[in-house]
């Protein structure tokens, strides 16, 4: 599959910086103590970032050795302090940021994760700061930019995405007799049997398809997307994920462990060092964008071999998630938050960050970037988005995520049926939303 080459790639660069231009003017210098319009050199002001990315040494390096004094050279008058956090901790910091009062400026979160603040009024509507979302539509993909909107406004500016598609081993495939990843449930379930090894004593020696190296929820919205299922209704007043594509999803994965028994309870897992891809422990599984990176760093002759697919169904498909920009609704320091957001989701600063996690870039121009077009991983991720889904949808949606897990486990585990699990969740999820 060949890069698109739509009309908005050709837009893409006007627009980003239209970006800047309009959340700089749009400032509320009103309500902090910044002078002049951001963009200009001569904004002032503290502010703080809480981020979730960047993490370690080589992140810290990157954001406060590189990409800070680049934004310093534009806005010498002002001062940014950062609060590193990881995506498991996130919610915990921005629950106690807000009951203290101390929202940091700018907040990266991840995707599924604005309707909650927004609804609560935590992050600032960049709508009315003049940003829509179809201005961003012509810088990113539509569904990207959905991710940041709600309510009708925009909350968010998208870096980085990651995916999860299906990922097959060609050498292994080609040694069973097979020159293409499968294109059909059934060929799914026919290969990853038929790619399945155990020794003498019935014990796994390599998985035909890998599902455990991902989290469970994340795995079941991928299948649950490419049986044509949504995870709420269109108006997202009730849940969706129990319907018959649900139920079918949930089914097949429960299938491929249990009947089809192509991969052992505990053979791998979402903390395995070595992904059982690079390691040849797994012919095919669902796997990570990044993967690509860590081959690289693993064992780097596997790269010729990792082809991606999406997983079969009614309607093929991927999830996505990521990681967008934010704005605090009550910053005392409004241009200056306005500056750093624009500045980290602008064209450099993103690629930077995107290629020091092994993730997917936001912007529509770097589709034609080095990083992206070596990576095929990442490239055919962005080739894919027009038929990607991400999760959330309700302000709920951190509450109700945290119960996928053990309803999709049970299922997995024979303790229910896939209707029963579903059912189940659909109730407590209801109640949340109710």
């Amino acid at each position: 599959m060949k890069l698109r080459t739509s009309t908005r790639k050709a837009a893409a660069i006007v627009a980003a910086t239209a970006l800047a231009t309009t959340l700089a003017a749009c400032g509320s210098g009103d309500t902090g103590t910044d002078t002049g319009s951001a963009g200009d050199g001569t904004v002032s002001g503290t502010v703080s970032l809480l981020t979730p990315i960047f993490e370690g040494s080589t992140g810290k390096e990157l954001l406060e050795g590189t990409l800070l004094p680049e934004f310093y050279e534009q806005y010498p008058d002002v001062t940014v302090t950062v609060d590193y956090t990881t995506y498991s901790k996130l919610n915990e910091k921005l629950t106690t940021a807000i009951a203290s009062g101390l929202v940091p400026d700018v907040m990266l979160m991840g995707v599924g994760w604005i309707e909650n603040f927004a609804e609560n009024g935590v992050l600032a509507d960049l709508g009315s700061l003049g940003l829509t979302a179809e201005e961003l539509s012509a810088t990113h993909n539509p569904k990207v930019v959905d991710a940041g909107v709600y309510d009708g406004s925009v909350y968010a500016v998208p870096i980085m995405l990651d995916a999860r598609f299906g990922v097959a081993r060609m050498d292994l495939l080609a040694e069973a007799g097979y020159d293409a990843p499968p294109s059909t449930v059934e060929e799914l379930r026919e290969m990853a049997i038929a790619l399945t090894e155990r020794d003498a004593s019935g014990n796994m020696t390599r998985a035909g398809f890998d599902l455990q190296s991902n989290d469970s929820r994340q795995v079941f919205e991928t299948f649950l997307f490419s049986q044509g299922g949504t995870l709420f209704n269109e108006d997202v007043t009730e849940p969706a994920f129990n319907s018959e594509a649900g139920v079918e999803a949930l089914q097949l994965m429960s299938d491929l462990i249990n009947v089809d028994k192509v991969e052992d309870t505990g053979w791998s897992s979402t903390d395995v060092v070595v992904n059982p891809l690079i390691n040849g422990r797994a012919a095919m599984g669902l796997a990570h964008n990044n993967l690509w990176t860590q081959a690289q760093e693993a064992d780097p002759t596997v790269l010729e071999n990792l082809q991606p697919f999406l997983i079969p169904g009614d309607e093929p498909s991927m999830f996505f998630g990521g990681t967008l920009a934010t704005m605090s609704s009550k910053s005392n320091s409004p241009e200056a938050a306005q500056a750093l957001l624009e500045f980290l989701t602008s064209a450099g600063p993103a690629l930077a960050a995107n290629e020091q996690r092994g993730n997917i870039p936001a912007l529509d121009e770097l589709l034609t970037s080095d990083y992206v077009t070596s990576n095929t991983l990442v490239q055919f991720a962005m080739e894919n988005l027009d038929v990607a889904k991400h999760e959330g949808g309700p302000a709920q949606w951190l509450e109700i995520r945290g119960n996928f897990k053990p309803a999709i486990e049970s299922a997995l585990l024979g303790e229910k049926t896939a209707q029963e699990a579903l059912d189940e969740l659909a109730a407590t999820s209801a109640a949340a939303m109710g």
